[in-house]
């Protein structure tokens, strides 16, 4: 039994996140961490919000409350949604916990104590209005380069544009308006990433040839232009703060770590909070630290967007060699393209695309599940439209695995009552059948295993049309007709097969697996995994057990539903 740390990358505690966010890095997630413990390996799922920055203290000011109010309130909204996705998290955490703090702290110590950590005198922008330093998003002006007249000092989001605050024309505070600005000079921490550029380049070779390509061209692309030194300090109310013991000048200024510092230190901090919810049971060092030694070392597995690629692969990669502790860095950087919505961005302020709160008050949340895994963004970037998760759905779910249950089902009560059929013996065409979904499944199982999820979705949608495919070759309406007993065993056939579809399909669509294996009542039954020797006997459902039908598990969307759907959320623009 392997042990696997899966991480995906920390939604930022701003807003409920579109669909994009959702196929980007949480979902793949889950479904890789659901298959993993059903074939019984040691799993550790982490997750948590990104709670720390200047966009959380102004989304606060904006809503008017203390900013660790609007975090709390905000990750609870969050951790709502996920829930209704069925995410199955070991452990949703918070960047701002008290643990995070403690080592992202002792991680800035060490990393001082190293040489790695340089004070740096900067000039910044300072508002007496405010009596602060404002960091670059604090800054307010027009783009110089769109006249777009909400630019934010470190880049404009109308036209994209990378800028600095003395960039702006007509500046002003985003805390007060204040257009009274100054430039000052103040010190911040820089992390000297220069002097570790090339033991970065020597682990970023180690690894990079089991990444993705979408990956490790992200990787490589950066260390190709250098690393350069970073701030990893700011003038905010709300963050790590630096500690006093080290940096006793700063600390009195109340200068906090970067959100971008910190933010993947929870990966650790979030495994800590696991921890000491169970101290007694729960060891979070073992996870983290020397996790490569002993018999049974941690494989690290992380999901994420590809804009997250760089600090994932160079820049916290960075932080942990520079530590001179032996934390567990990622194994494989599992990283996803855009998803886009008719090719184009999701836009809250625009009402433009899915967000997932609005998914899960529209269709229960397999639907969305199944739609996102079958069309992740891997190799490149994939639209959403209605048209296509319309006839995805009806396809897929309501036809091809829906409507094999229910008429399996439905008919086999009608004709022989409520308990599995006993029938005669298995044939030729079962025998093919066995081999057939055996096949499929290892198929299945080498997608899921290579994080393949496309194509893993679309050998569990083979293994599906087997099924399908066998009812109608072996027609038991017309078998009943002169062979009982055929029909009968044709249908025990298919229900064991819907036995294995409600195992191997619990990844992706836990819910309605849940309701097709609890529509037999076995004894001790349990999602483990499908062994090659039970796809091929397909006799886990034994004649004579109590089954019952289930309401329908997918409902087919209709015109109008497609109707509704775009005329709510958008089309094809125009």
């Amino acid at each position: 039994m392997a042990r696997h740390l899966i991480t995906s990358a920390l939604p930022y505690i701003n807003g409920i996140k579109h669909l994009g966010n959702m196929v980007g890095s949480m979902l793949p997630a889950d479904v890789y961490a659901r298959y993993l413990r059903q074939r019984e390996h040691d799993v550790l799922y982490i997750c948590a919000t990104d709670e720390h920055g200047t966009p959380a203290e102004l989304a606060a000011k904006e809503q008017g409350l203390p900013v660790d109010a609007f975090c709390a309130q905000a990750h609870d909204a969050q951790k709502a949604v996920y829930d209704g996705f069925a995410l199955a998290f070991d452990y949703f955490g918070r960047s701002s916990s008290a643990e995070n703090r403690d080592i992202t702290q002792h991680f800035a110590r060490r990393l001082n104590e190293n040489g790695f950590i340089e004070e740096r005198a900067i000039r910044q922008v300072y508002s007496p209005t405010d009596g602060r330093f404002l960091p670059d998003r604090y800054v307010e002006g027009t783009c110089p380069h769109c006249g777009y007249d909400k630019a934010r000092g470190d880049q404009c989001e109308n036209c994209t544009r990378v800028l600095d605050p003395t960039d702006l024309i007509n500046p002003r505070s985003a805390i007060s308006g204040s257009t009274d600005l100054e430039v000052r000079e103040t010190k911040h921490l820089f992390l000297l990433q220069s002097k570790l550029q090339h033991e970065v380049e020597e682990w970023v070779a180690r690894h990079e040839a089991h990444w993705p390509q979408l990956a490790s061209s992200i990787a490589r692309k950066w260390l190709t232009e250098g690393l350069h030194d970073r701030a990893i300090t700011r003038d905010l109310d709300w963050g790590v703060p630096v500690p006093a013991d080290t940096w006793p000048e700063l600390a009195a200024e109340g200068k906090v770590f970067y959100v971008w510092f910190d933010a993947p230190i929870e990966y650790i901090g979030a495994t800590k909070e696991w921890a000491d919810q169970d101290p007694d049971s729960r060891d979070w060092k073992s996870w983290w630290y020397d996790a490569d030694s002993g018999e049974n070392p941690v494989r690290y597995t992380q999901f994420m967007a590809k804009d997250n690629v760089p600090f994932h692969t160079v820049m916290f990669p960075a932080t942990e060699l520079g530590v001179r502790e032996p934390w567990k860095k990622v194994d494989y950087v599992k990283a996803f393209n855009w998803l886009t919505y008719y090719g184009g961005k999701f836009s809250t302020s625009q009402k433009r695309g899915v967000f997932t709160d609005q998914a899960l008050d529209i269709l229960p949340a397999d639907y969305w599940r199944y739609f996102l895994i079958a069309n992740a963004p891997e190799s490149d970037d994939s639209s959403f439209t209605w048209e296509h998760f319309t006839a995805t759905v009806n396809k897929d779910l309501a036809d091809t695995l829906g409507n094999f249950v229910n008429r399996v089902l439905s008919f086999s009560r009608k004709r022989f009552g409520d308990d599995v059929p006993e029938g005669g013996v298995p044939g030729e065409a079962e025998a093919k059948l066995g081999e057939q979904i055996a096949e499929l499944l290892a198929e299945y199982e080498a997608q899921m295993e290579a994080l393949q999820f496309r194509k893993a979705a679309a050998a569990l949608r083979a293994l599906w049309s087997a099924g399908n495919s066998y009812l109608e070759e072996k027609a038991p309406w017309l078998e009943i007709k002169t062979d009982k007993d055929g029909a009968a065993l044709t249908l025990r056939t298919a229900m064991n097969l819907i036995h294995l579809y409600a195992v191997v399909s619990e990844p992706l669509i836990p819910s309605s697996s849940a309701a097709m294996r609890q529509a037999f009542a076995l004894a001790d039954d349990t999602a483990t995994w499908v062994t090659p020797e039970e796809a091929r006997a397909l006799t886990s459902v034994p004649a004579g057990t109590p089954f019952t039908v289930p309401p329908v598990l997918f409902a087919k969307l209709t015109d109008e539903d497609l109707a509704t759907y775009k005329e709510r959320f958008g089309g094809a623009p125009e």
